[in-house]
């Protein structure tokens, strides 16, 4: 592992280099993995993002995958969430993702689950945890650089689920929230920022139904010799804006004094620099192999809107794997 000076500076070496490589990168930037693509052993790290790939060949042992949640306290809840919103109401944050690590019961494997998992980024480390992420960090394409933040979910059988996630004046703030805290980060690395969508839905299907989540995509400029110092603009823009909140740094404060456990690689990135281009992704959708058993990690945005039932079920509805229910 590589502590947050030595990150950067191997990315921009291999970057400089147009050199493939693979990363991983902790929600405290103080463990990261950055690997030459040709030197990838998937006896240790698999992973599928679009257009690449390593993976070995493997037969997975169950026919079909399910996820249950032993529950979270509801009273360590409430005391967790009651701290983050008196916080709010003080103006130390405007918005704070508080996430929660709950027991879960689990009839495969990892390896099954990243196998069977139908997701846009997937990883699968060394049998400790696996992401079935569908949500974008930041994409480099000739020369310009995108990210995606995910604010919003919402079950789409709920009745009038599209009009109903769109017009919660809760979700739309925390979304208008979160794109202008992006638009400020990518600032900092590129010119010409705008936000090309917003508010759009992608459907998500689950072992338990269909899910409903709000993105909007934000783009910029990127200076021409950009692969050069594409560590120093990827540590620039962590730890990602849409899993922790507003203002960064002291939301960042406020969750590590509440959370009751470590988040580790959880809402950590990941992803592949082609010697060009860029894909990454956020690490949610998160199990975890503990010496105590399997944990799901989730949670959600919370802002002076939040209601605590709301905000508590959700944490508990993005417990799922991305199989289909027909598996």
């Amino acid at each position: 592992m590589l502590n947050r000076i030595e990150a950067i500076r191997e990315m921009n070496r291999y970057g400089d280099e147009k050199r493939p490589f693979f990363f991983m990168v902790d929600f405290l930037q103080e463990n990261s993995l950055v690997i030459p693509l040709k030197q990838i052993a998937t006896s240790e790290i698999q992973f599928a993002i679009p257009g690449f790939s390593a993976q070995h060949e493997y037969m997975p042992a169950t026919e079909g995958i399910y996820v249950k949640h032993r529950g979270y306290s509801q009273s360590i809840y409430t005391s967790q969430i009651q701290n983050v919103i008196q916080n709010i109401k003080q103006g130390n944050s405007f918005l704070v993702n508080l996430t929660c690590q709950t027991a879960i019961d689990l009839n495969a494997s990892l390896e099954d689950v990243y196998f069977h998992s139908e997701a846009k980024y997937k990883l699968w480390y060394k049998n400790k945890f696996v992401v079935f992420s569908p949500e974008t960090f930041v994409r480099i394409h000739n020369g310009y650089i995108s990210s995606y933040p995910m604010k919003g979910t919402i079950d789409a059988s709920v009745p009038h689920a599209r009009e109903v996630i769109l017009n919660n004046p809760k979700e739309r703030a925390e979304h208008y929230t979160i794109v202008d805290l992006i638009r400020n980060d990518l600032s900092m690395v590129a010119e010409e920022v705008m936000v090309k969508r917003f508010r759009y839905i992608d459907e998500i299907n689950t072992d338990r139904g269909t899910l409903l989540q709000v993105s909007s995509e934000i783009e910029g400029t990127l200076p021409i010799d950009y692969n050069k110092n594409i560590g120093d603009i990827l540590f620039t823009l962590l730890p990602a804006g849409s899993i922790t909140g507003a203002p960064k740094n002291k939301t960042v404060e406020i969750i590590r004094s509440t959370e009751t456990y470590e988040r580790g690689f959880y809402t950590g990135v990941f992803g592949v620099f082609d010697g060009c281009n860029m894909d990454s992704a956020v690490m949610i959708r998160f199990i975890e192999h503990t010496p105590e058993g399997y944990v799901y990690k989730s949670g959600g945005g919370i802002t002076a809107f939040s209601q605590e039932k709301d905000e508590y079920n959700e944490l508990l509805e993005k417990i799922y794997v991305p199989v289909s229910r027909k598996y």
